[in-house]
């Protein structure tokens, strides 16, 4: 997914958990599935601009010279910017983009 495009707010808003957990029938796993998502998405995100920063790396041996690169911190204020990914998580849990399953009625149809 497309991390840039995504409808989450910036800033934190109030929801009605009440209505977010019809689904699961729970809080508590609905708590669990959005932090689960959320630890997905926060990886990609990391190793996305991990991979982006790497780009401009300079590997110096003296530890005296620090550059900074104008290119890194225009990527690192860009992703500074994005909703954080617990938001993400929500607003695709909201929007039905969340896929889950409770393994514990698998185990009990077999």
């Amino acid at each position: 997914m497309d991390y840039k495009k995504s409808k989450a707010n910036v800033n934190t808003t109030t929801r009605d958990i009440m209505a977010m957990c019809k689904d699961t029938g729970n809080i508590y796993e609905t708590v669990a599935i959005i932090g689960k998502r959320a630890n997905q998405i926060s990886a990609d995100m990391k190793q996305e601009l991990t991979r982006k920063l790497s780009e401009f790396a300079s590997y110096n041996d003296g530890l005296d010279e620090v550059f900074e690169n104008r290119e890194q911190t225009e990527i690192s204020c860009f992703y500074e910017k994005l909703p954080k990914p617990s938001l993400i998580a929500t607003q695709e849990y909201l929007d039905k983009e969340v896929y889950f399953r409770d393994a514990s009625a698998d185990t009990e149809e077999e």
